[in-house]
């Protein structure tokens, strides 16, 4: 059919208009989070692009110290974090205010005080070096492994380290001890010939380590559609985990640098929490799968080592209607 000049202009008008919509369409929402294997669903959702039928695009930016994130989403680098829950009482303890909108995953194992044999156990860490990064959840999980014993940080040599070069300084012999995370604690259980051991993990807290979904306050009602198109996007990976484990551990796998053998076995030291069970850690409760419980623990040692000064109020670092609106 021969198209007049009119219809060409009017054609050509409609085409860009279509093309300018498209592309407001999908806003990028850009998510800072560290590698962690608790985070698989969202690599998961990235790998398929499960956020493309709920209208948004995901940004996955890495950061290798989890301490840079709170200031990362605070001057607005990064429109929201994966970090853990510590991470966000600590925050708010400095003024900054982040809400938890869902609560992502428990570290079950995942991370693990490690030592040189024959160092068995917490108390004989006393006077030896030890090397995590400050205020990340290596800090936290050694700070609570401390405290239980009877210890604090006075009792121990803090080595400062990033997580990822925990395994070359224990390899070398730089410092008998180390606290990290997966996929570091595996390399480091690899290498010497069973030369080292976990002698303290998440495992034993269950709960103690929460990594959440976060965002500033400043977001909470101007993003509702993106932070709800994310959460649904999560939930979209995490069913097809179940799903597929073999596909989804190889997305996995090539997310944190590990093979699909290596990300199934990283998994269970793990716990994503399902959407059902979400409500519960938002509740009062009495053991530490609750932010009620896991926050008073939070506070009391984040006081003890003088990094608030006043314990935070844990209602105000929650806000479950994102959750709610997903369970209707």
């Amino acid at each position: 059919m021969h198209l007049n000049t009119v219809s060409k202009k009017l054609l050509a008008t409609l085409a860009g208009a279509l093309l300018v919509t498209g592309a407001h369409a999908a806003p990028t929402l850009k998510l800072g989070l560290t590698t962690w294997i608790g985070y698989s669903p969202f690599y998961v959702a990235d790998a398929l692009d499960l956020y493309k039928k709920y209208d948004l695009k995901v940004k996955l930016q890495t950061f290798t110290d989890p301490a840079m994130l709170p200031s990362a989403m605070a001057g607005g680098a990064i429109d929201g974090a994966l970090m853990t829950y510590d991470q966000v009482v600590g925050a708010a303890g400095q003024g900054q205010n982040f809400k938890v909108v869902m609560p992502v995953d428990y570290s079950y194992g995942g991370d693990a005080v490690l030592a040189a044999k024959p160092i068995t156990k917490i108390s004989e860490l006393k006077g030896k070096k030890v090397a995590y990064a400050p205020l990340s959840p290596s800090d936290f999980l050694l700070a609570y492994a401390l405290k239980i014993n009877g210890m604090s940080d006075k009792d121990i040599q803090p080595v400062n380290m990033a997580p990822e070069a925990v395994p070359a300084a224990m390899a070398s012999g730089a410092t008998p001890a180390g606290v990290t995370y997966e996929p570091n604690v595996s390399q480091i259980l690899s290498t010497g010939k069973g030369k080292y051991h976990v002698i303290y993990s998440s495992r034993e807290a269950p709960g103690i380590i929460t990594d959440v979904l976060a965002f500033d306050v400043k977001r909470i009602g101007k993003d509702d559609k993106q932070i709800m198109a994310l959460m649904r996007g999560y939930l979209d990976g995490l069913a097809y985990m179940k799903a597929e484990p073999a596909e989804a551990a190889k997305l996995i796998g090539k997310a944190v640098g590990v093979s699909d053998k290596e990300a199934l076995e990283q998994l269970t030291g793990v716990y994503n929490i399902p959407l059902k069970e979400m409500p519960k850690t938002y509740a009062k409760g009495k053991d530490t799968t609750s932010f009620y419980v896991s926050g008073e623990i939070i506070n009391e040692i984040l006081q003890k080592n003088g990094q608030i000064k006043k314990a935070v109020a844990i209602p105000s670092t929650l806000d479950d209607r994102y959750v709610k609106a997903l369970l209707k």
